[in-house]
């Protein structure tokens, strides 16, 4: 009985069903990060300082906006690095480089007006932004500090550092009321975006850097750098680990939290798990260059972006 239960265990990675990429989405410049837009739309960070918005439906760019310039440590004028993306309510979010002692530039762009929250001046190491409402933004700070911002009367509501431990990425659940915020250390922090109030510490299943995390349904994923592809139950803190055979860059939950998505070898394929089972469900084989984002539509269709120009779309129905 045991040998035919390894058998089982061991045939779902054999046997998952090969997915090839359903569209290839030339972006014409690297990119760093990728989010939803409005509806059939998903919007993308650059290296050549553009945020650009793409409809996959109708296979045109709908909107590109572009950062100006800066100076690098070598006095060139070059293009910044657009490395944080976000959209909520018709209001584009972009984090950028600023050139200037490792400092961030942080935009809001509303009816193609462009306005600044943060620059170079304000002298924030800010790796990650996101919207929590219309009127807030939550910020991962490189020395793993999380805040929350208000643009409107242009003051922090509060300021908290998490650990000593270097940030990684932090994720929002679906209606931006809580966050997993990873970090070196492999301990992801969950807590309540509207008062910083840290609710749970999830330990145990990475004993290193997490890169990557998501966030569905009490359900928080993790890409780590010690090859494990893990996930926490946030309510009962308990967590599963599957052993890859590469760091582990990305990582992805479908909105339903059944599956996750991970990037678990050397070639950039991306594995899909059943959470209940452990299944390797699909191998998704496309990927060129290494993997930083991995995004779910629905429960059969998603993204992926890599260090490179193209943006993949996967059906796996």
């Amino acid at each position: 009985m045991r040998k035919l239960l390894l058998l089982a265990f061991f045939s779902a990675f054999i046997f998952a069903q090969d997915v090839e990429p359903f569209l290839k989405i030339d972006i014409k410049e690297m990119v760093k990060d990728i989010t939803f837009g409005k509806t059939d739309e998903i919007v993308v960070g650059t290296d050549g300082g553009n945020l650009k918005v793409y409809n996959y439906k109708t296979k045109k760019f709908t909107k590109v906006l572009h950062v100006p310039k800066i100076k690098d440590f070598t006095g060139d004028i070059v293009e910044t690095r657009i490395s944080s993306v976000d959209y909520l309510n018709n209001k584009y979010l972009l984090l950028s480089d600023s050139g200037v002692g490792g400092y961030s530039d942080l935009r809001v762009d509303e009816n193609n007006k462009t306005s600044d929250i943060f620059t170079e001046n304000d002298k924030l190491a800010i790796i990650e932004a996101k919207f929590i409402d219309d009127e807030n933004i939550i910020l991962g700070f490189l020395s793993n500090e999380v805040a929350l911002y208000n643009v409107k009367n242009k003051k922090f509501l509060y300021r908290n550092q998490l650990s000593e431990s270097k940030f990684s990425h932090f994720a929002l659940n679906e209606d931006r009321s809580l966050a997993a915020f990873s970090c070196e250390s492999g301990v992801v922090t969950i807590l309540e975006t509207k008062t910083g109030k840290i609710v749970k510490l999830l330990k145990g299943a990475n004993l290193d850097n997490v890169y990557k995390v998501d966030f569905k349904k009490d359900i928080v994923s993790c890409a780590g750098q010690d090859r494990r592809a893990s996930w926490y139950n946030v309510k009962s803190s308990k967590s599963e680990y599957i052993e890859g055979n590469f760091l582990i860059y990305a990582t992805a939950l479908n909105p339903s939290a059944t599956m996750a998505a991970f990037a678990m070898d050397e070639k950039n394929n991306i594995s899909i798990f059943n959470l209940s089972t452990k299944e390797k469900k699909y191998l998704l084989k496309g990927q060129k260059s290494t993997l930083n984002g991995i995004i779910f539509k629905d429960d059969n269709t998603l993204f992926s972006a890599s260090d490179d120009n193209i943006v993949i779309m996967w059906k796996l129905k």
